[in-house]
C-alpha cells in the first residue's frame, strides 16, 4: 500500500564487507566477541507484534525513553541536518529527531524489522511528519548512500550487530566528513550488571568504544546522563572537514 507523504521503505544497496575507506582497515582485524545465536530472529519474524514492543520501548521505566530530552541535548541537532536512526525500533527517537531537524532536514529510520518500519511509516503519516524515510537495513549495512547524513544515532542496538566491523564501515561511509556518531548501549560489568545483560550484551563499553575507533572514528567524549543507571552515551566523530 502506498502511504501518504511518500514515506517508503528504501533499500539502497551498498557493497557489504568494505572498510570505511573502501579498502582493508584496522576494523577488519578486530576479533569481536560474538552475539548470542539468534539474537535478531524475533525482529525478522513476519509475525512480530509491534504492540508488544511499544509496551517495552515507549514507557517511562525504560531509561532511554525517560531520559529522551537529555539524550536529544547530547545529540546537539541543528535545523536542516540529516539523521540516521539505526535500529530505530518503534521510532520514537526518529519522530523526535524529525521535529528537531525541521522541514529542511531529514530522518532515516533504519531497522532490520519490516514490521517496525511499517509502524514507523504509519505513525509518521498519522502525525503529519513528512521529513522521514524508513530504510530496511541488513546484518552488514545500514544501506545509505556515501556522505549522506550528518548524524548517526544507535540506541540499545549496537550489541545486536552481528557483523559489527561491516556495519560500522557502512556507517562510516554514510556519514559526511565531520559527521557524528552517538552510541548508547548497556554497561556490561561482571559482578555488577544484571545476569540478563551479562548473557545478552556481548561486550562492555571499552570493547565497543575500541571497535568504533578501529573503524576510523575519533572518540569525542562520554556524556553523563543523570537518569542512566544501566546505559551509557558515547560520542564519536568522522575525521574531516
Amino acid at each position: 500500500m502506498k502511504l501518504a507523504f511518500s514515506i517508503a521503505i528504501v533499500c539502497l544497496a551498498l557493497t557489504p564487507g568494505l572498510s570505511a575507506s573502501g579498502q582493508d582497515s584496522a576494523a577488519s582485524t578486530v576479533t569481536a566477541p560474538t552475539v548470542p545465536e539468534g539474537i535478531n530472529d524475533k525482529f525478522k519474524d513476519p509475525e512480530l507484534n509491534v504492540d508488544e514492543w511499544l509496551e517495552r520501548f515507549e514507557v517511562e521505566s525504560r531509561e532511554v525513553y525517560a531520559a529522551r530530552e537529555a539524550v536529544l541535548k547530547a545529540c546537539a541537532i541543528k535545523p536542516g541536518q540529516r539523521i540516521a536512526d539505526v535500529g530505530a525500533g518503534t521510532g520514537f527517537y526518529s519522530r523526535l529527531f524529525a521535529k528537531r531537524t525541521g522541514w529542511d532536514g531529514w530522518v532515516y529510520s533504519v531497522d532490520i524489522a519490516p514490521n517496525f518500519l511499517q509502524h514507523i511509516a504509519k505513525r509518521a503519516t498519522a502525525d503529519g511528519i513528512e521529513n522521514l524515510t524508513t530504510v530496511l537495513g541488513t546484518d552488514v549495512s545500514i544501506r545509505l548512500p556515501p556522505e549522506s547524513v550528518d548524524l548517526v544515532f544507535i540506541c540499545d542496538t549496537y550489541h545486536h550487530f552481528e557483523s559489527p566491523q561491516q556495519s560500522l564501515a557502512s556507517i562510516f561511509r554514510a556519514l559526511k566528513p565531520g559527521g557524528r556518531l552517538v552510541l548508547i548501549d548497556f554497561e556490561r560489568i561482571p559482578g555488577v550488571s544484571r545476569e540478563w545483560l551479562l548473557g545478552h550484551v556481548r561486550a562492555g563499553k571499552e570493547v565497543f568504544q575500541s571497535e568504533v575507533v578501529a573503524a576510523g572514528f575519533e572518540f569525542t567524549d562520554e556524556i553523563n546522563v543523570e537518569a542512566f543507571e544501566e546505559n551509557y552515551l558515547l560520542r564519536f566523530t568522522k575525521p574531516g572537514k
